[in-house]
């Protein structure tokens, strides 16, 4: 999302000055082109030229450049930019934003743009608790600036409190839902992601290979373009997306109680966690020891939760996904038609790419009209816009959200 995007950040003079250099390096690694305005103090913690180095572009320190390189910068970088961040924000230069202050190049250009801005808060806790400093930030969001929840940990002073900037794959998370469009706005998504796990006995259980990435992946992206996503996750070892609401299961019955619970708030269900078909009849309340005996585990079918919801689904979009290892095509239309699905994602393990815990997808999104559309290898990321744009056309179809 954010290729060929055009990012102005704006330093200011804190120790957490230091970390902008990865947030640099992060945002060009994204695709972004980045130019970068730092002030006088931030320039005592951080130098120009790693900036420079790290942006590929010329960094602005001065509101008068020399005449050999003169343009009128304030206005031509509230120009270039697709969006404005500043991070780290001192109480500094939240304050004079609020005030309609422009005394150095930073504030200058801030004023002089009518553009997306994030400011990410990075100050001492009893600063940034001050009553005239949070004053100022929710002044700054009546106007429509987004402000970044500061981290919360050691703090430079050794105390412990709010004021650390946010990390900086937030940050990026942050500049990434700035910068999409909100096609799925007002829209209640309900995702399932990651396996389950079927316990025999205290310690052991049947489970899969899923990771989570892929339904993490969509929730993070429908978060961004504007809707309200319940995420419902099996154990994955991810870092939680920041969405609306995230429910924690473990068992195939249990997510079958999540999803029954909460669907019908939903305008879309996207089913993309890889629950268990079976697990075991009987859980042994002790660990079962080895013995030389030969061993057996009956097996019994647990709720099939797509076919449910797609047998009494009304005014929803339903997506279902089909993970196969052989007849991909066929396997993946029967399926559609017999759980009522609208779309249903198809990847086969055998291609390269493709399958569970990698970060990339191979994708085939099919549709009830008999639609195919095959996808190159791409990331995760990318395979969930996909999907999501299929999503937003249908319920565009559909007539739109729910009243």
């Amino acid at each position: 999302m954010l290729k060929g995007k055009k990012i102005v950040l704006g330093i200011t003079g804190g120790i957490a000055a230091y970390k902008a250099a990865e947030l640099t390096r992060a945002l060009v690694k994204e695709g972004a082109h980045v130019k970068v305005i730092m002030t006088k103090n931030a320039t005592e913690f951080i130098s120009p030229l790693t900036m420079q180095t790290l942006s590929n572009n010329i960094v602005y320190t001065e509101m008068y450049l020399p005449q050999s390189q003169y343009d009128m910068a304030h206005i031509t970088l509230a120009e270039f930019a697709d969006a404005f961040v500043i991070a780290p924000a001192t109480a500094n230069i939240i304050g004079k934003i609020a005030s309609g202050i422009a005394d150095d190049l930073l504030s200058t250009t801030i004023m002089a743009a009518d553009k997306l801005t994030l400011i990410c808060p990075a100050m001492n806790d009893r600063m940034l608790a001050n009553p005239i400093v949070q004053e100022n930030i929710n002044k700054l969001k009546n106007h429509k600036y987004v402000i970044m929840k500061s981290g919360v940990g050691e703090l430079a002073c050794k105390t412990i409190g709010a004021g650390r900037l946010p990390e900086i794959p937030e940050i990026v998370e942050e500049i990434e839902k700035l910068l999409t469009p909100k096609s799925l706005a007002g829209e209640k998504i309900l995702i399932t992601a990651g396996p389950t796990e079927e316990p025999l006995d205290p310690v052991r259980f049947i489970t899969n290979l899923s990771s989570g990435k892929m339904g993490y992946a969509l929730a993070r992206v429908a978060h961004r373009q504007g809707a309200q996503v319940t995420l419902i996750t099996g154990p994955a070892n991810l870092p939680l997306p920041d969405v609306e609401v995230v429910i924690k299961v473990r068992t195939a019955q249990e997510m079958h109680k999540a999803v029954i619970d909460n669907y019908k708030k939903a305008t879309v269900v996207i089913k993309a966690a890889a629950v268990a078909d079976y697990r075991p009849k009987v859980f042994a309340s002790e660990k079962i020891k080895k013995d030389d005996k030969p061993r057996s585990i009956e097996l019994v079918r647990n709720p099939d939760i797509i076919a449910e919801i797609g047998k009494n689904k009304t005014n929803i979009v339903l997506v279902g996904f089909a993970m196969e290892t052989r007849d991909l095509l066929a396997n993946a239309h029967e399926k559609l038609e017999k759980k009522n699905m609208d779309l249903i994602v198809a990847n086969s393990l055998r291609e390269e790419g493709s399958g569970f815990q990698t970060d990339t997808n191979k994708i085939t999104i099919i549709d009830r009209a008999g639609d195919v559309q095959s996808m190159p290898v791409m990331t995760k990321i990318e395979a969930a816009e996909k999907i999501l744009e299929r999503v937003a056309g249908l319920m565009k179809k559909k007539g739109g959200k729910k009243k």
